[in-house]
């Protein structure tokens, strides 16, 4: 009986301790809300304040939650490793690309070993979501029903995915099943879809203000991601945060923004940031060895559990991990087991990325610029001081380059093996060229300032693949010998209509057609509505229609000598050899037959439609939807605007990328911008902000930002704290 009630006496005690931590956590979310204040303005754009920059991401996570939790879930489950459990076992591949590279426990343990003020800011990231979800029963996770203050470490740099997501699962897939490569033929047909998907990248402009009306420079912040991707924010606390911009969800730094005095954009870079290393792999006594010079060193092995949803079960599968010191084994190459190199400083990327929105000024900013863990992506920059810059990487490994590094290199050889970074001095760096600005469109850095650009022969090969492409050349072409720039005349070159793409590709087309008596005459009504075009995309333009379509098909069928980069094979196909008419009358017949005519303006087949909140949009022709007069980011687009993906059954094009969240700011003794997104603030089909802001993003209709708190206060629609 004595062991009967100390058993009962010991369940009251663990169930009181229980409630006792619940209710002391619950009453901590209840206190810090308290710090806090929520202004929604009247597009639904969050402004958060905090006492302290722990309150601040406390209330932007909670507000976060609130315009789109099912983002903020999303990206957590995908970053941690554990999509399958949502998606099946078709997704056990990305879960295990994340695990190779951290596994929870490591996760934890670069939490633990995190400066204290980047706890707190952990802590709070985790106490926000957590919070909303207890005062929100309604909101059903699919997954995560707690949020843990590691879980950042796995999503530190702000563009999702980032360098990972450059190793294809396909071959860890391949590697991991069978120990084997991707065949040939497999590995050419991946490479071929890669090439037909819409380009990813963004643009970034800088104007000194010598070239501007007010005198203050000026920054273009232009990325193009997928819709909905990062939701609009403004963050301020008593600590010297105030940054606007846009944060990808589930994130609590602004990622691409401004603060008062400085400002900076982020586009995907070229430069090489990580490598292969093939391993010479032998058995010794039963162990793993791999050979490192003239020594053999133990290959790392561990397991790794993962689980997938079959149906209502779930299903545990395990595998085998391997590490040598250059990375996890993550596929072969030449039969070879072959290491995936990379920036993987999760504590240092992070303090990067929240450290970069509170400098004022370009010291600081080029101070921050040296923790040199920005890998994925170049940074152009402008400030109230009147500095522009350009830095293209940021983490940069040092190499011996007599090794051709874009292909796997031997890692037996200790002379492959990263020597160190390169400094950010040492890197590509522009800074207050004399020509007045800088651009950057995923292109070479050897043409970001015209003649004041870096010289490509003062840098190793790697700090850049030197690739041209039509955003750049139609970037440089608005920008020289043009000034007197105002906020509204930056947005305007920002949305140049004309497309340089097609002024390489179409008249090859109507030279062909020319040449010859006996014309088609299927082709010729068509042919002179491309003659008299100018190259501009409009809604109206039936011109564009057809060199869209035109253009599409040459990339799916057009042969090309091996080796030419994306701009090289256009013009190429603009060449006389043989193919435009064949492929024209192909375009003709695809547009007849989907449509039941040629003869459609631009803004009947190029769409926006956002039916619901899902990340992935079921497009349907039959519902509502508006007409965009942009282009696709391939065809030399600024204001990119094209198709990631398509739905079965829809013949017109719907938007999934490029234009997302945009802004123009100037500096100066007070910052002015100007934004827009696609869409919406919400992800809620049934919030007002769901798509308020579509006919001004199509109208080319920038929203004033009221950075200031009386500009705040004059706009606010909505004053709150977090649990009201």
């Amino acid at each position: 009986m004595r062991y009967v009630y100390s058993f009962f006496l010991c369940l009251i005690l663990v169930s009181c301790k229980t409630k006792t931590q619940n209710k002391t956590a619950l009453e901590a979310w209840e206190a810090q809300a308290q710090n806090i204040e929520i202004i929604r303005d009247d597009y639904g754009v969050p402004h958060i304040y905090g006492k302290t920059d722990a309150d601040a991401v406390f209330g932007l996570l909670y507000a976060q939650c609130e315009d789109d939790f099912n983002r903020v879930e999303q990206n957590y489950i995908w970053a941690t490793g554990r999509l399958a459990e949502v998606e099946g076992e078709e997704a056990l591949y990305s879960d295990l690309r994340a695990k190779l590279f951290m596994t929870e426990e490591e996760a934890k343990a670069n939490y633990e070993k995190s400066p204290e003020w980047l706890k707190e800011l952990c802590d709070a990231f985790a106490d926000g979501i957590n919070y909303y979800l207890h005062t929100h029963p309604e909101v059903k996770p699919k997954l995560l029903t707690r949020f843990e203050p590691w879980m950042p470490m796995y999503f530190s740099e702000g563009s999702i995915g980032g360098d990972i997501e450059r190793i294809r699962t396909s071959k860890i897939k391949a590697f991991y099943e069978g120990n084997m490569e991707i065949p040939q033929a497999e590995l050419i047909a991946i490479e071929k879809e890669e090439e037909m998907a819409e380009p990813q990248g963004s643009n970034g402009i800088a104007i000194s203000g010598k070239l501007t009306q007010s005198g203050n420079a000026m920054l273009l912040i232009n990325p193009h991601t997928s819709f909905y991707f990062r939701g609009e924010v403004h963050v301020v606390s008593e600590e010297g945060l105030n940054a606007y911009g846009a944060v990808t969800w589930g994130q609590f730094f602004v990622y691409q923004g401004f603060n008062e005095k400085t400002g900076w954009m982020h586009t995907s870079t070229y430069t090489d940031v990580m490598d292969e290393f093939k391993e010479n792999i032998t058995s010794l006594e039963g162990n793993i060895m791999y050979q490192y010079g003239e020594e053999l060193r133990p290959v790392e092995v561990s397991e790794i559990s993962l689980k997938y949803k079959d149906g209502d079960s779930l299903i545990t599968k395990i595998y085998p991990a391997y590490r040598t010191h250059h990375g996890p084994i993550t596929h072969m190459s030449d039969g070879m087991w072959t290491a995936s190199a990379m920036m993987w400083e999760p504590v240092k990327a992070l303090e990067q990325s929240f450290i970069r929105t509170k400098q004022d000024g370009y010291k600081g900013f080029r101070e921050m610029m040296d923790i040199r863990t920005n890998s994925s992506n170049n940074t152009v920059y402008a400030d109230a001081g009147g500095n522009i810059a350009y830095f293209h990487g940021n983490f940069v490994p040092k190499r011996d380059v007599r090794f051709n590094y874009s292909k796997p290199v031997e890692g037996w050889n200790p002379k492959t093996d990263w020597q160190g970074l390169h400094t950010v001095d040492e890197n590509i760096l522009v800074l207050n060229p004399e020509n007045g600005w800088i651009q950057n469109c995923n292109s070479t850095p050897y043409t970001s300032a015209l003649e004041f650009s870096p010289k490509k022969n003062d840098y190793p090969y790697y700090m850049s693949r030197d690739q041209e492409n039509f955003r750049g050349v139609h970037a440089i072409e608005l920008l020289k010998d043009r000034n007197g720039y105002t906020l509204d005349s930056l947005i305007k070159v920002a949305h140049d209509p004309y497309l340089p793409a097609f002024k390489a590709l179409i008249p090859g087309l109507i030279n062909s057609y020319n040449r010859y008596d006996d014309k088609n005459p299927k082709l010729k009504e068509a042919i002179e509505i491309l003659e008299k075009w100018d190259y501009k995309t409009s809604k109206e333009s039936v011109a564009m229609t057809l060199a869209h379509f035109y253009g599409t098909r040459y990339y799916q069928e057009g042969k090309y000598p091996k080796g030419l980069i994306p701009m090289e094979r256009v013009k190429f196909w603009g060449s006389e050899q043989g193919e435009q008419l064949k492929i024209f009358e192909k375009t003709i017949d695809q547009l007849v037959n989907d449509f039941g005519t040629w003869q459609l303006p631009w803004g009947e087949v190029n769409r926006y439609q956002r039916l619901n909140g899902d990340i992935r949009q079921n497009f349907d022709d039959t519902k509502p939807s508006i007409p965009i007069g942009f282009a696709s980011g391939r065809w030399g687009a600024l204001a990119a605007y094209g198709a990631r993906y398509t739905t079965e059954g829809a013949k017109k094009l719907y938007g999934t990328r490029g234009n997302s969240f945009v802004a123009a700011v100037e500096f100066g003794d007070k910052v002015k911008a100007k934004t827009i997104l696609a869409g919406g603030q919400s992800g809620n089909p049934d919030s007002s902000h769901f798509d308020d802001q579509i006919q001004k993003y199509a109208n080319v209709d920038w929203k004033d930002v009221p950075y200031y708190r009386e500009a705040v206060l004059k706009r606010a629609k909505r004053t709150y704290k977090p649990g009201e």
